[in-house]
Protein backbone atom coordinates (compact mmCIF):
# COMPACT_ATOMS: atom_id res chain seq x y z
CA UNK A 1 0.00 0.00 0.00
CA UNK A 2 1.29 3.43 -0.91
CA UNK A 3 2.38 5.59 2.02
CA UNK A 4 -0.28 8.11 2.92
CA UNK A 5 0.36 11.72 2.07
CA UNK A 6 1.18 13.78 5.15
CA UNK A 7 -0.10 17.25 5.82
CA UNK A 8 2.23 19.61 7.69
CA UNK A 9 0.62 22.96 8.39
CA UNK A 10 1.28 26.06 10.46
CA UNK A 11 -2.23 27.55 10.64
CA UNK A 12 -5.21 26.55 12.76
CA UNK A 13 -6.96 25.17 9.62
CA UNK A 14 -6.31 21.44 9.70
CA UNK A 15 -6.85 19.24 6.67
CA UNK A 16 -5.81 15.61 6.32
CA UNK A 17 -5.17 15.14 2.63
CA UNK A 18 -5.52 11.37 2.78
CA UNK A 19 -8.40 9.87 0.76
CA UNK A 20 -11.73 9.98 2.51
CA UNK A 21 -12.80 6.78 4.28
CA UNK A 22 -15.07 4.22 2.65
CA UNK A 23 -18.82 4.31 3.23
CA UNK A 24 -18.38 1.38 5.65
CA UNK A 25 -16.76 3.60 8.26
CA UNK A 26 -18.70 4.16 11.48
CA UNK A 27 -16.16 5.78 13.81
CA UNK A 28 -13.18 8.13 13.65
CA UNK A 29 -10.72 8.27 16.55
CA UNK A 30 -8.87 11.52 17.19
CA UNK A 31 -5.52 11.61 19.02
CA UNK A 32 -3.85 14.92 19.93
CA UNK A 33 -0.17 14.29 20.71
CA UNK A 34 2.33 16.73 22.11
CA UNK A 35 5.77 15.36 23.04
CA UNK A 36 4.48 11.82 23.50
CA UNK A 37 7.22 10.00 21.55
CA UNK A 38 8.02 7.64 24.43
CA UNK A 39 4.37 6.53 24.83
CA UNK A 40 2.91 6.83 21.35
CA UNK A 41 3.67 3.28 20.21
CA UNK A 42 1.59 1.84 23.05
CA UNK A 43 -1.27 4.19 22.17
CA UNK A 44 -1.22 3.23 18.49
CA UNK A 45 -0.79 -0.50 19.18
CA UNK A 46 -3.92 -0.53 21.30
CA UNK A 47 -5.91 1.30 18.64
CA UNK A 48 -4.68 -0.98 15.85
CA UNK A 49 -5.45 -4.20 17.73
CA UNK A 50 -9.12 -3.55 18.42
CA UNK A 51 -11.38 -6.57 18.89
CA UNK A 52 -15.09 -7.30 18.65
CA UNK A 53 -17.33 -8.96 21.24
CA UNK A 54 -15.93 -12.39 20.37
CA UNK A 55 -12.33 -11.22 20.80
CA UNK A 56 -11.78 -11.31 17.05
CA UNK A 57 -10.04 -8.47 15.18
CA UNK A 58 -12.57 -5.78 14.40
CA UNK A 59 -13.23 -4.98 10.74
CA UNK A 60 -10.53 -2.41 9.91
CA UNK A 61 -12.89 -0.59 7.54
CA UNK A 62 -15.18 0.38 10.43
CA UNK A 63 -12.85 2.94 11.96
CA UNK A 64 -9.88 5.21 11.32
CA UNK A 65 -7.44 7.20 13.46
CA UNK A 66 -6.48 10.86 13.02
CA UNK A 67 -3.31 11.77 14.92
CA UNK A 68 -2.12 15.36 15.17
CA UNK A 69 1.36 16.05 16.49
CA UNK A 70 1.08 19.61 17.73
CA UNK A 71 3.88 21.98 18.76
CA UNK A 72 6.19 19.02 19.41
CA UNK A 73 9.86 19.39 20.31
CA UNK A 74 10.46 15.64 20.31
CA UNK A 75 10.10 12.85 17.73
CA UNK A 76 6.34 12.26 18.14
CA UNK A 77 5.61 13.01 14.48
CA UNK A 78 8.42 10.76 13.24
CA UNK A 79 7.30 7.93 15.54
CA UNK A 80 3.77 8.16 14.14
CA UNK A 81 5.01 8.22 10.54
CA UNK A 82 7.18 5.15 11.04
CA UNK A 83 4.27 3.32 12.64
CA UNK A 84 2.02 4.33 9.74
CA UNK A 85 4.54 2.96 7.25
CA UNK A 86 5.02 -0.25 9.24
CA UNK A 87 1.27 -1.02 9.24
CA UNK A 88 -0.14 0.31 5.94
CA UNK A 89 -3.46 -1.56 6.38
CA UNK A 90 -4.15 0.29 9.62
CA UNK A 91 -6.23 3.35 8.78
CA UNK A 92 -3.93 5.82 10.52
CA UNK A 93 -3.69 9.38 9.23
CA UNK A 94 -0.97 11.66 10.58
CA UNK A 95 -0.44 15.41 10.47
CA UNK A 96 1.63 17.93 12.37
CA UNK A 97 0.97 21.54 13.22
CA UNK A 98 2.82 24.44 14.83
CA UNK A 99 0.24 26.70 16.43
CA UNK A 100 0.96 30.26 17.61
CA UNK A 101 1.27 30.68 21.41
CA UNK A 102 -2.29 31.94 21.89
CA UNK A 103 -3.67 28.86 20.09
CA UNK A 104 -1.20 26.22 21.33
CA UNK A 105 -3.52 24.49 23.77
CA UNK A 106 -5.44 21.23 24.03
CA UNK A 107 -8.78 22.96 23.46
CA UNK A 108 -7.74 24.26 20.04
CA UNK A 109 -6.10 21.00 19.00
CA UNK A 110 -8.93 18.71 20.10
CA UNK A 111 -11.47 20.95 18.37
CA UNK A 112 -9.47 20.93 15.13
CA UNK A 113 -9.38 17.14 15.22
CA UNK A 114 -13.03 16.67 16.13
CA UNK A 115 -14.12 19.13 13.45
CA UNK A 116 -12.04 17.22 10.90
CA UNK A 117 -13.41 13.87 12.05
CA UNK A 118 -16.96 15.22 11.71
CA UNK A 119 -16.19 16.53 8.22
CA UNK A 120 -14.74 13.22 7.06
CA UNK A 121 -17.61 11.14 8.42
CA UNK A 122 -20.41 13.34 7.11
CA UNK A 123 -18.74 13.67 3.70
CA UNK A 124 -19.27 9.93 3.14
CA UNK A 125 -22.87 10.00 4.34
CA UNK A 126 -22.30 9.07 7.99
CA UNK A 127 -24.33 11.82 9.68
CA UNK A 128 -24.63 9.54 12.70
CA UNK A 129 -21.00 8.52 12.52
CA UNK A 130 -19.08 8.54 15.80
CA UNK A 131 -16.24 10.86 16.78
CA UNK A 132 -14.17 9.19 19.52
CA UNK A 133 -11.47 11.09 21.41
CA UNK A 134 -8.46 9.79 23.30
CA UNK A 135 -4.96 11.09 24.12
CA UNK A 136 -1.37 10.41 23.12
CA UNK A 137 -0.46 9.15 26.61
CA UNK A 138 -3.46 6.82 26.85
CA UNK A 139 -3.96 3.14 26.03
CA UNK A 140 -7.50 2.16 25.08
CA UNK A 141 -9.05 -1.15 26.07
CA UNK A 142 -8.97 -3.95 23.47
CA UNK A 143 -12.75 -3.57 22.85
CA UNK A 144 -12.93 0.20 23.22
CA UNK A 145 -14.18 0.84 19.68
CA UNK A 146 -16.61 -2.09 19.78
CA UNK A 147 -18.14 -1.06 23.11
CA UNK A 148 -18.50 2.57 22.05
CA UNK A 149 -20.40 1.45 18.94
CA UNK A 150 -22.49 -0.93 21.07
CA UNK A 151 -23.53 1.86 23.45
CA UNK A 152 -24.28 4.25 20.59
CA UNK A 153 -26.41 1.54 18.99
CA UNK A 154 -28.74 1.75 22.00
CA UNK A 155 -29.74 5.27 20.98
CA UNK A 156 -27.21 7.29 22.99
CA UNK A 157 -25.75 10.54 21.68
CA UNK A 158 -22.45 10.38 23.56
CA UNK A 159 -20.40 7.92 25.61
CA UNK A 160 -17.97 8.72 28.40
CA UNK A 161 -15.35 6.06 29.03
CA UNK A 162 -13.90 4.93 32.35
CA UNK A 163 -10.36 6.36 32.71
CA UNK A 164 -8.15 4.11 34.81
CA UNK A 165 -4.67 4.93 36.04
CA UNK A 166 -1.83 2.47 36.27
CA UNK A 167 -0.94 1.54 39.87
CA UNK A 168 2.11 3.35 41.23
CA UNK A 169 3.75 4.15 44.55
CA UNK A 170 3.36 7.92 44.40
CA UNK A 171 2.26 9.86 47.46
CA UNK A 172 -0.94 10.97 45.69
CA UNK A 173 -2.26 7.45 45.01
CA UNK A 174 -4.40 7.38 48.15
CA UNK A 175 -5.82 10.84 47.40
CA UNK A 176 -6.71 9.71 43.89
CA UNK A 177 -8.36 6.48 45.06
CA UNK A 178 -10.43 8.31 47.66
CA UNK A 179 -11.56 10.79 45.03
CA UNK A 180 -12.55 7.96 42.68
CA UNK A 181 -14.47 6.17 45.45
CA UNK A 182 -16.34 9.34 46.43
CA UNK A 183 -17.26 10.19 42.83
CA UNK A 184 -18.34 6.61 42.14
CA UNK A 185 -20.67 6.70 45.14
CA UNK A 186 -22.05 10.04 43.94
CA UNK A 187 -22.73 8.45 40.54
CA UNK A 188 -24.53 5.57 42.25
CA UNK A 189 -26.59 8.01 44.30
CA UNK A 190 -27.48 9.90 41.13
CA UNK A 191 -28.67 6.67 39.50
CA UNK A 192 -30.79 5.89 42.56
CA UNK A 193 -32.31 9.29 43.37
CA UNK A 194 -32.56 10.84 39.87
CA UNK A 195 -32.43 7.89 37.44
CA UNK A 196 -32.06 8.23 33.67
CA UNK A 197 -33.12 5.30 31.50
CA UNK A 198 -30.24 5.79 29.05
CA UNK A 199 -27.58 5.76 31.80
CA UNK A 200 -28.54 3.11 34.35
CA UNK A 201 -26.39 1.67 37.11
CA UNK A 202 -23.71 0.36 36.87
CA UNK A 203 -22.08 3.46 35.49
CA UNK A 204 -19.19 5.77 36.36
CA UNK A 205 -18.60 9.51 36.64
CA UNK A 206 -16.15 10.39 33.85
CA UNK A 207 -16.63 12.26 30.58
CA UNK A 208 -13.15 13.48 29.70
CA UNK A 209 -11.03 13.87 26.58
CA UNK A 210 -9.08 10.65 27.14
CA UNK A 211 -12.31 8.75 26.39
CA UNK A 212 -15.32 10.63 25.09
CA UNK A 213 -17.35 9.80 22.01
CA UNK A 214 -20.20 11.65 20.31
CA UNK A 215 -22.28 11.29 17.18
CA UNK A 216 -21.68 13.77 14.37
CA UNK A 217 -25.31 14.82 14.59
CA UNK A 218 -25.02 15.76 18.27
CA UNK A 219 -21.58 17.32 17.78
CA UNK A 220 -23.12 19.69 15.26
CA UNK A 221 -26.16 20.37 17.43
CA UNK A 222 -24.05 21.66 20.32
CA UNK A 223 -21.88 23.74 17.99
CA UNK A 224 -18.77 21.58 18.23
CA UNK A 225 -16.20 21.53 21.00
CA UNK A 226 -16.29 24.83 22.95
CA UNK A 227 -13.35 27.13 22.26
CA UNK A 228 -11.51 27.11 25.57
CA UNK A 229 -7.78 26.59 26.20
CA UNK A 230 -8.29 23.91 28.86
CA UNK A 231 -11.06 21.86 30.50
CA UNK A 232 -12.53 21.74 27.01
CA UNK A 233 -13.92 18.27 27.74
CA UNK A 234 -15.79 19.54 30.81
CA UNK A 235 -17.22 22.44 28.78
CA UNK A 236 -18.26 19.98 26.05
CA UNK A 237 -20.00 17.76 28.59
CA UNK A 238 -21.95 20.74 29.92
CA UNK A 239 -22.94 21.66 26.37
CA UNK A 240 -24.27 18.13 25.85
CA UNK A 241 -26.31 18.22 29.06
CA UNK A 242 -27.65 21.63 28.12
CA UNK A 243 -29.51 20.15 25.13
CA UNK A 244 -30.59 16.95 26.93
CA UNK A 245 -28.18 14.73 25.03
CA UNK A 246 -28.26 11.09 26.07
CA UNK A 247 -24.82 10.61 27.62
CA UNK A 248 -23.92 7.07 28.68
CA UNK A 249 -21.05 6.64 31.15
CA UNK A 250 -20.38 3.03 30.33
CA UNK A 251 -18.21 0.85 32.60
CA UNK A 252 -17.43 -1.31 29.55
CA UNK A 253 -15.70 1.54 27.70
CA UNK A 254 -12.27 1.81 29.34
CA UNK A 255 -8.87 3.40 28.82
CA UNK A 256 -5.65 3.47 30.83
CA UNK A 257 -3.69 6.67 31.24
CA UNK A 258 -0.58 7.98 32.94
CA UNK A 259 -0.37 9.67 36.35
CA UNK A 260 2.37 12.10 35.43
CA UNK A 261 2.64 15.29 37.45
CA UNK A 262 4.00 17.31 34.55
CA UNK A 263 1.04 17.68 32.23
CA UNK A 264 0.57 19.42 28.90
CA UNK A 265 -2.11 21.85 30.14
CA UNK A 266 -2.30 24.46 32.89
CA UNK A 267 -5.46 22.93 34.33
CA UNK A 268 -6.26 19.23 34.17
CA UNK A 269 -5.58 15.84 35.73
CA UNK A 270 -1.86 16.45 36.18
CA UNK A 271 -2.61 19.74 37.94
CA UNK A 272 -5.01 17.91 40.25
CA UNK A 273 -2.27 15.36 41.02
CA UNK A 274 0.18 18.15 41.84
CA UNK A 275 -2.41 19.72 44.14
CA UNK A 276 -2.92 16.42 45.95
CA UNK A 277 0.84 15.98 46.22
CA UNK A 278 1.12 19.36 47.94
CA UNK A 279 -1.73 18.43 50.28
CA UNK A 280 -0.06 15.13 51.11
CA UNK A 281 3.24 16.80 51.93
CA UNK A 282 1.45 19.30 54.18
CA UNK A 283 -0.65 16.58 55.85
CA UNK A 284 -3.81 18.35 54.76
CA UNK A 285 -7.22 16.66 54.66
CA UNK A 286 -9.17 16.06 51.45
CA UNK A 287 -12.59 17.72 51.61
CA UNK A 288 -15.82 16.95 49.76
CA UNK A 289 -19.46 18.00 49.56
CA UNK A 290 -21.37 16.23 52.37
CA UNK A 291 -23.53 13.26 51.46
CA UNK A 292 -26.75 14.94 52.64
CA UNK A 293 -26.16 17.84 50.26
CA UNK A 294 -25.50 15.49 47.33
CA UNK A 295 -28.63 13.45 47.99
CA UNK A 296 -30.77 16.56 48.48
CA UNK A 297 -29.51 18.01 45.19
CA UNK A 298 -30.46 14.84 43.29
CA UNK A 299 -33.86 14.65 44.97
CA UNK A 300 -34.69 18.23 44.04
CA UNK A 301 -33.40 17.74 40.50
CA UNK A 302 -35.75 14.78 40.18
CA UNK A 303 -38.66 16.94 41.36
CA UNK A 304 -37.77 19.65 38.84
CA UNK A 305 -37.43 16.99 36.11
CA UNK A 306 -40.93 15.63 36.88
CA UNK A 307 -42.37 19.15 36.65
CA UNK A 308 -40.56 19.62 33.34
CA UNK A 309 -42.00 16.40 31.91
CA UNK A 310 -45.51 17.68 32.67
CA UNK A 311 -44.91 21.21 31.42
CA UNK A 312 -47.05 20.76 28.28
CA UNK A 313 -50.05 20.04 30.48
CA UNK A 314 -49.54 23.10 32.66
CA UNK A 315 -46.84 25.08 34.42
CA UNK A 316 -46.93 23.69 37.95
CA UNK A 317 -46.54 27.00 39.75
CA UNK A 318 -47.27 25.71 43.25
CA UNK A 319 -44.79 22.84 42.96
CA UNK A 320 -42.12 25.10 41.50
CA UNK A 321 -42.63 27.70 44.22
CA UNK A 322 -42.16 25.02 46.86
CA UNK A 323 -39.00 23.70 45.19
CA UNK A 324 -37.57 27.20 44.77
CA UNK A 325 -37.98 27.94 48.45
CA UNK A 326 -36.13 24.76 49.37
CA UNK A 327 -33.32 25.59 46.94
CA UNK A 328 -33.10 29.18 48.22
CA UNK A 329 -33.78 30.69 44.80
CA UNK A 330 -36.41 33.17 43.57
CA UNK A 331 -39.73 31.36 42.83
CA UNK A 332 -40.81 33.90 40.20
CA UNK A 333 -37.49 33.50 38.39
CA UNK A 334 -37.89 29.70 38.35
CA UNK A 335 -41.42 29.84 36.94
CA UNK A 336 -40.29 32.30 34.26
CA UNK A 337 -37.34 30.09 33.24
CA UNK A 338 -39.69 27.14 32.94
CA UNK A 339 -41.68 29.06 30.37
CA UNK A 340 -38.62 30.16 28.39
CA UNK A 341 -36.27 27.16 28.41
CA UNK A 342 -36.17 24.66 25.56
CA UNK A 343 -34.42 21.82 27.40
CA UNK A 344 -34.43 20.45 30.92
CA UNK A 345 -30.62 20.50 30.98
CA UNK A 346 -30.67 24.19 30.14
CA UNK A 347 -32.89 25.10 33.07
CA UNK A 348 -31.13 22.81 35.54
CA UNK A 349 -27.75 24.35 34.69
CA UNK A 350 -29.12 27.78 35.60
CA UNK A 351 -30.68 26.44 38.81
CA UNK A 352 -27.44 24.70 39.79
CA UNK A 353 -25.43 27.88 39.22
CA UNK A 354 -27.76 29.82 41.52
CA UNK A 355 -27.63 27.09 44.15
CA UNK A 356 -23.84 26.94 44.05
CA UNK A 357 -23.38 30.69 44.38
CA UNK A 358 -26.27 31.36 46.75
CA UNK A 359 -27.69 30.51 50.14
CA UNK A 360 -28.05 26.81 49.30
CA UNK A 361 -24.31 26.19 49.25
CA UNK A 362 -23.73 28.37 52.32
CA UNK A 363 -25.62 25.88 54.49
CA UNK A 364 -23.41 22.94 53.46
CA UNK A 365 -19.83 23.09 54.68
CA UNK A 366 -17.28 20.67 53.13
CA UNK A 367 -16.38 17.65 55.23
CA UNK A 368 -13.39 15.27 55.22
CA UNK A 369 -13.74 13.01 52.19
CA UNK A 370 -13.54 9.89 54.37
CA UNK A 371 -16.59 11.10 56.28
CA UNK A 372 -18.44 11.90 53.04
CA UNK A 373 -17.65 8.41 51.69
CA UNK A 374 -18.93 6.66 54.79
CA UNK A 375 -22.08 8.80 54.95
CA UNK A 376 -22.76 8.15 51.27
CA UNK A 377 -22.42 4.41 51.80
CA UNK A 378 -24.90 4.62 54.68
CA UNK A 379 -27.42 6.43 52.47
CA UNK A 380 -27.07 3.88 49.66
CA UNK A 381 -27.76 0.81 51.79
CA UNK A 382 -31.05 2.11 53.13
Amino acid sequence: METKKINSVSTPHLLFYDPLPSSQIRLTVIVPARNEAHQLIDTLEALRRQQDGNKQPINAALYEVLLLANNCTDASFDVAIRYQQQYPDFQLHVAQIQLPPDKANIGTVRRLLMDEACRRLTSVGQSDGIIASTDGDTVVDSRWVYNIMLEMGKGNDAVGGRILTRPDQSNVRLFHLRDVMYRTLVAKAEAQFDPCSHDPWPRHFQHFGASIAVTCRMYKQVGGLPETPYLEDEAFYRALLRVDAKVRKSPHVKVYTSTRLQGRVAVGFSEQLRYWSTMSQANQCQLAEPAKAVIARFNYRQQVRLCWQKRNQCVQTDALNSIALELRIDPDWLVEQFKKSRFFGEIWEMIDERMTSGQWMAQWKPVPITVAIQDMRNFLVR
